[in-house]
């Protein structure tokens, strides 16, 4: 069967360490979209791995894909795998031919264009993901599958690197370099699929994927970044350029909708909010320079606002696995996990970060909106609505510090009865049960309710 792994919210809910944490019953682990601006922090072992790319399953030792909805760095996964192997394992990692390549002047463009966009800027990490997935759709890209076969890919960088050099020298006015050199392409790529020919790393995924479901294995599909980050679905233009959504999954993989729909969907929350980036947000605490520039927290409610936004923000560790940006931070928006709700079709949810809260009077959380003198229950399908919506917010009792580990070992009921009442309002709201809660970063500090493989 099949569990897929969604995020809810705006990316940085902890699905790596829900994929960590049903690993052992999952026989392959595979990414259905997203670059290597998606990171994952699993702890294994009482060691820490930051992964950008690599599926997280991978340091559990399962096999690892990287379906065809992914745009491959090949640079960033020949140096995680040498990185992880350095430290003593053996990642099996397969890549899909389908998928399309990053290539160098992809990343030199998305800094360029970022910068040029000034508002309506994405907050992206730069790192060639969007101009990647542009050239897919434009039907100009570099495919995995080209990396192998020498003469198409000479053929592919003809066509397409004059036009690259064009864009940021003619309309941008900037000076170029190897990166928008023919031949220095040709033969730093040309020299990666010979290492993926060497290491039989390359699959057609979804008969690949099949294959095992077939034998009997079980497959978890792990999307990367969230739902309101969606490129059809998330907060436009301040979203990602693939779709992390549940559909992804399928369309990332080449599994049918039916495989996807019979196996499990798990939605992944964070017990509040994080995100990178510009765009509104609600339900914020205080703000991040650069990323909120109209905040001004100099007195009265914004100081104390943003004190709490640092004290969340500390505790719960919230700076860009990838990019080292500290997070913008708020209280739960539970119209926009029932959007989620929605959109993915969850059969159940593992909430994050419970432990982050502890020791708060009180915690909030935005049941609705207020938006042009309406109480609506879920996001609007325009960003600038949503920039107009006010949160109205329900207030929760706080609940002690405790024991986490003590609790994850002992069970649900070990939980402060508060941080219950919490938990049981979000199920209850997204008609969705609790199968896991997070109470720390390690594999163990997860009270597990439910096994979605069993």
């Amino acid at each position: 069967m099949t569990v897929t792994i969604v995020g809810s919210q705006l990316g940085d809910e902890g699905k790596g360490g829900v994929v960590d944490l049903y690993g052992d019953a999952a026989d392959v682990v595979a990414r259905y979209q997203g670059g290597d601006n998606a990171g994952h922090t699993v702890v294994h072992d009482g060691a820490k791995y930051k992964l950008s790319l690599v599926p997280s399953g991978a340091v559990r030792g399962k096999v690892g894909v990287l379906g065809n909805g992914c745009v491959v760095n090949p640079e960033t996964l020949f140096d995680e795998i040498d990185t992880l192997r350095e430290r003593g394992l053996e990642p099996d990692v397969r890549v899909a031919e389908r998928a399309h390549v990053i290539l160098p002047y992809h990343r030199a463009l998305d800094g360029i264009e970022e910068d040029e966009k000034e508002d309506l800027a994405a907050g992206t990490t730069k790192r060639g993901i969007g101009p990647t997935y542009e050239d897919k759709a434009g039907r100009r890209g570099v495919r995995v599958g080209d990396l192998l076969d020498p003469d198409v890919l000479r053929e592919r960088l003809e066509y397409v690197v004059p036009q690259k050099k064009a864009l940021a020298e003619e309309v941008f006015g900037k000076e170029t370099g190897e990166e928008f050199d023919i031949d220095h392409l040709y033969e730093t790529y040309r020299e990666y699929g010979e290492r993926l020919a060497e290491e039989d790393m390359t699959v057609d995924c979804g008969s690949f994927l099949q294959k095992r479901i077939d034998a009997g294995d079980n497959v978890m599909l792990e999307g990367a970044q969230g739902t309101s980050l969606d490129i059809d679905h998330g907060v436009y233009p301040y979203v990602t350029s693939s779709n992390p959504t549940a559909g992804g999954a399928t369309v990332g993989t080449g599994l049918g909708p039916t495989v996807i729909g019979d196996g499990e969907v798990i939605g992944i929350v964070k017990a509040y909010l994080s995100r990178v980036g510009t765009g509104p947000l609600p339900t914020e605490l205080g703000g991040v320079e650069g990323q909120t520039p109209d905040y001004d927290a100099t007195e009265g409610a914004d100081a104390d606002e943003e004190e709490l936004a640092t004290y969340i923000r500390d505790e719960g560790g919230e700076y860009g696995t990838v990019t080292g940006r500290p997070r913008r931070v708020g209280w739960l928006d539970m119209p926009m996990l029932r959007h989620a709700a929605r959109a993915n079709g969850f059969t159940g949810l593992a909430v994050n970060h419970i432990d982050v809260l502890a020791g708060l009077d009180e915690v909030k959380v935005g049941h609705s909106y207020e938006f042009d003198g309406e109480e609506i229950f879920t996001m609007p399908p325009t960003t600038e609505a949503w920039g107009r919506c006010e949160a109205t917010f329900e207030t929760f009792d706080g609940w002690s510090d405790v024991d986490w580990s003590a609790a994850a070992e002992d069970g649900y009921d070990a939980i402060p009865e508060n941080a219950r009442t919490y938990l049981e309002y979000i199920a209850d709201e997204l008609d969705a049960p609790i199968y896991a809660v997070g109470v720390g970063p390690g594999r163990g500090e997860t009270v597990v309710v439910e096994n979605p493989y069993e």
